[in-house]
């Protein structure tokens, strides 16, 4: 979100709180691409709160990084005025506040946040591609808030749009008359004014009592250079007013309100946010752990008895190391990963260091997207230089002495009688037409797939459900998943628990001596492929030596692959011009004896750069491409 104007900046001074009557808190969501930001777009437009000067194509993606890859990271909250004319000719004056959402599975946490914060939701279908996965979780993520749910078909102006037939899946799937189902263009804004209408005439409005202490859910947060934390929060019971004293109920500080208001689109200062309202507040403080995604806000002199129920945390997926490629940038990077939680509450993060990368921090992520965002805001933002190491799981091992550890790093994995390891496995969704059933099977059972069932949504279209690894899906699956069903295929996943799985750890020995940073756990059927990949890629990598370096790769005590790194040969008879036979070979001889003895005393000589183009993500190595 845009940096927030001070008072004196801002012209316009909205009044004080809107009736809850008059209030309508809806969000739009659907699967990625199907037209959320356009639509939002029209709305804006249409409401008259960005004229046509200013408009441009995703007004609410703030961020540089969603502009250029056309999706939506963060969830945006805006406030629009909308006049409807009753059949007795009365006009009505009611504010809707949006939430516009990603569409991604990896930002299903946002999704939810701003759910929560919402009395009714706008289903978007596109017309041309019909339901997929993420239109699938993110209804019963909907249904489960128990929110009144508006089923839209979006982009009918498309030569390929099939309005009615996918009418028809929508309504089966909400529950409904196809002809309950609105058709709208986000792209020319037909339809748009009759959706804004259907919003206030079945949207709900909020509910609270105006009177009782004030308590407000923070549903995000950012940080501003010049202002310090910025919260936004929708207000659930009573009021809160500038310059009062606020408390936070998790953390218990206390703060001055030095600035509310509501955001529309741009930041407008205001008398006061009452019961069902969605603003910002600024507090000035800097310190970004005050500030807790899904805390409680009431005032300091009459606080609420009870805070709201929490946002529970979401477990992270993915955990990859990030360390920076200068070490003296380490504390940058913290600060760095303190003020990006603040932004991204799904970010978790700790301290570790590793013998050939130094000093860095071990982060989980909700999948590899998230990963890949994260990362790349890290370095845009904060102008930082990172190395990101590939990314892996969390395994339960349990060892025959029944002790039980909890394995994030390869190089964590115990050694010894291991009773069990344990995987987590997710629960897959995926959507597809139905001719490419065998080669989205064939790739499942690949990667360690177990079927729990399939149903055809329609005689073209098929939802198969499938149980898998998680280990196996967080690199490339998705890629191979598009393209063997040329793109059509659509994916969602949520976590099922662990399962039992025949895993070992492969390490890389050079000259003998374990490098715990190439290490990696596998399935027992591809420790024998890792160890060959790791061994020829090291072996390009490593500048060759004074003596031979043997590169082996080893379960437990078992050696499975091996490359050798030739010595280099120092011409030791460049000073002989010619002469006797016998004062080469004794040269020679001497030669040979020294390398014998380096080979037992030599330590390898390992680049940095090798480290970071054996340990780098597939993104990273393309990149250096």
């Amino acid at each position: 979100m845009s940096p927030i104007p001070s008072a004196a900046q801002t012209a316009r001074i909205t009044p004080a709180a809107t009736p809850p009557e008059l209030l309508r808190n809806f969000c739009i969501i659907a699967h990625i691409d199907h037209g959320k930001s356009t639509l939002a777009d029209r709305m804006l437009q249409l409401t008259g709160v960005v004229d046509d000067r200013a408009m441009r194509a995703q007004y609410l993606d703030r961020m540089e990084i969603e502009r250029e890859r056309g999706i939506t990271i963060k969830s945006q909250a805006v406030r629009m005025p909308w006049a409807v004319v009753d059949p007795a000719g009365v006009t009505s004056a009611y504010a809707l506040n949006m939430i516009d959402t990603p569409g991604h599975v990896d930002f299903t946490y946002e999704v939810s946040r701003s759910l929560a914060a919402c009395e009714g939701a706008v289903l978007l279908v596109d017309a041309a591609q019909g339901i997929e996965a993420q239109t699938l979780a993110n209804l019963y993520l909907a249904m489960e808030q128990d929110l009144h749910i508006i089923p839209v078909l979006n982009k009918i102006d498309l030569p390929a749009a099939q309005p009615e037939r996918y009418a028809e899946e929508l309504a089966g799937l909400v529950g409904g008359d196809p002809d309950d189902v609105m058709r709208v263009s986000g792209k020319t804004g037909e339809g748009v004014a009759a959706l804004l209408d259907r919003i206030v005439a079945e949207v709900p409005h909020p509910v609270g009592d105006p009177d009782a202490a004030a308590r407000a859910m923070i549903f995000d947060s950012v940080y501003d250079t010049y202002r310090g934390v910025v919260t936004y929060v929708r207000v659930v019971d009573g009021h809160l007013s500038p310059r009062e004293r606020i408390l936070m109920m998790s953390t218990r500080a206390t703060h001055e309100l030095l600035e509310i208001g509501v955001i529309a689109p741009e930041p407008n200062p205001t008398q006061g946010l009452g019961v069902g309202e969605v603003g910002y507040l600024i507090t000035g403080v800097k310190d970004v752990r005050h500030s807790k995604v899904g805390d409680t806000v009431t005032n300091q002199s009459k606080p609420a008895a009870a805070a709201l129920a929490e946002y529970q945390d979401p477990k992270p997926m993915v955990f990859s190391g990030l360390y920076p490629i200068d070490g003296s940038d380490y504390p940058d990077l913290r600060d760095a990963l303190d003020k990006l939680k603040l932004n991204d509450a799904a970010l978790a993060y700790e301290p570790e260091t590793s013998v050939a990368l130094g000093f860095g921090f071990r982060v989980g992520f909700l999948g590899l997207l998230h990963m890949e965002i994260v990362r790349e805001r890290l370095e845009r933002e904060f102008d930082l230089d990172l190395i990101s190491t590939a990314p892996n799981v969390v395994y339960t091992v349990t060892m025959e002495d029944r002790t039980v550890a909890t394995v994030t790093n390869p190089s964590e994995f115990p050694g010894g009688r291991i009773s069990e390891v344990r995987e987590p496995v997710v629960r897959a969704t995926i959507l597809a037409p139905s001719e490419y059933i065998g080669a989205i099977m064939e790739l499942c059972q690949q990667r360690r797939g177990d079927l729990l069932g399939m149903d055809y949504l329609s005689p073209e279209r098929v939802e198969m459900r499938y149980m898998l690894p998680l280990a196996e899906i967080v690199f490339d699956f998705f890629d191979q998943l598009k393209s063997r069903t040329k793109g059509y295929a659509s994916l969602d996943y949520e976590q099922a628990g662990d399962q039992v799985a025949d895993l070992v750890k492969v390490d890389i020995l050079l000259q003998g001596e374990q490098v715990d940073a190439f290490s990696a756990i596998v399935h027992k059927d591809k420790a024998y492929a890792y160890g060959v990949m790791m061994a020829t890629k090291l072996k390009e990598l490593i500048p060759r030596q004074q003596f031979e370096v043997p590169i082996q790769a080893a379960v437990g005590a078992r050696v499975i692959a091996r490359e050798t790194v030739r010595a280099l040969r120092k011409d030791v008879l460049a000073k002989c011009y010619g002469g006797d036979i016998t004062r080469k070979r004794k040269l020679l001889e001497k030669q040979k004896e020294g390398k014998k003895r380096m080979k037992t005393i030599g330590r390898v000589d390992v680049p940095q750069e090798a480290f970071i183009a054996a340990l780098s993500t597939g993104a990273e190595g393309e990149k250096k491409k």
